[in-house]
């Protein structure tokens, strides 16, 4: 957490605030945590950034992207447990970063808060942009990849289904949670050979993908029992009561009706699935 509906969330939450607005301060806040990674230096990312106005507030995979007119780039990635805020932040201890913004009469404040201090924030200039999130590094995002590119992108590798569905190389934006509920929709067992998927399971899953993402982001995406995930407004997200397996070991399936969903480990990932829906071929 949080994957692709969390971020996009966060874009869309801080979109109006943000974009358009000229930085008129940037400031580290005092946090006594374990400190983000930060790249480059805050003093030089303060300089670059200073009276630039963001010119676009977009999302790249689980990162948060604001473009600036000077054609430099923050690239936030929120990672475990960091928070895009303008509302109140669950607790002043773990504010890392704000943003002052003001567009003719109007300001707003942009915090990142960062409970873990796993997150990380780099100014980027153009280039370096394209070359940190270029296709080397990072495959066709999972809202706009084509049904083509993921046969041709399974059928490459070997490994496990759910495994290959985390892999950002392969396609971007998918995390633990949705790659669960996206092969029980799909009706995929998790530890099927990404490269013996048929080519209608493909399809299916493709399809998947795209739905149950959408359906996410509708929801605003998923606060878990630990209620780190919040949106821009430090409000729950909902689509954690929509789950079909993720967190729910030992509950009957809700698709079958009969099976009890089942938990495994994989690459030391905690995944979800129905035996009877996704019955190991």
């Amino acid at each position: 957490m949080p994957e692709l509906p969390e971020v996009e969330t966060m874009v869309r939450g801080i979109r109006e605030a943000v974009e358009g607005h000229q930085i008129t301060e940037f400031r580290k806040c005092p946090c006594s945590c374990k400190p983000l990674t930060m790249t480059p230096s805050f003093k030089t990312m303060r300089t670059r950034a200073l009276n630039q106005t963001v010119i676009a507030v977009r999302r790249f995979a689980k990162r948060v992207i604001l473009d600036l007119e000077n054609e430099s780039s923050f690239v936030i990635e929120p990672r475990m447990t960091g928070l895009m805020l303008l509302s109140d932040p669950p607790d002043a201890e773990h504010l890392r970063l704000e943003w002052q913004l003001k567009k003719g009469r109007s300001q707003s404040v942009l915090w990142f808060w960062d409970r873990r201090g796993l997150g990380t924030v780099r100014l980027y200039r153009k280039a370096e942009l394209e070359t940190a999130l270029g296709p080397d590094r990072l495959g066709p995002d999972a809202l706009l990849i084509s049904l083509k590119e993921l046969k041709q992108r399974c059928a490459a590798t070997k490994r496990a289904i759910k495994v290959a569905l985390l892999d950002q190389k392969l396609v971007a934006g998918i995390g633990n949670l949705y790659a669960s509920e996206i092969l029980h929709v799909s009706r995929i067992h998790p530890e099927r050979a990404a490269n013996q998927i048929t080519d209608s399971e493909i399809q299916t899953m493709h399809k998947a993908i795209k739905r149950i993402l959408k359906t996410a982001i509708r929801y605003e995406g998923s606060t878990l029992g630990d209620g780190t995930y919040r949106n821009a407004l430090n409000q729950s997200g909902s689509y954690q009561n929509q789950h079909r397996v993720y967190s729910r070991e030992g509950e009957v399936c809700s698709s079958c009706k009969g099976a009890e969903i089942v938990r495994i480990v994989q690459t030391q990932r905690s995944t979800f699935y129905c035996p009877c829906c996704q019955a190991k071929k």
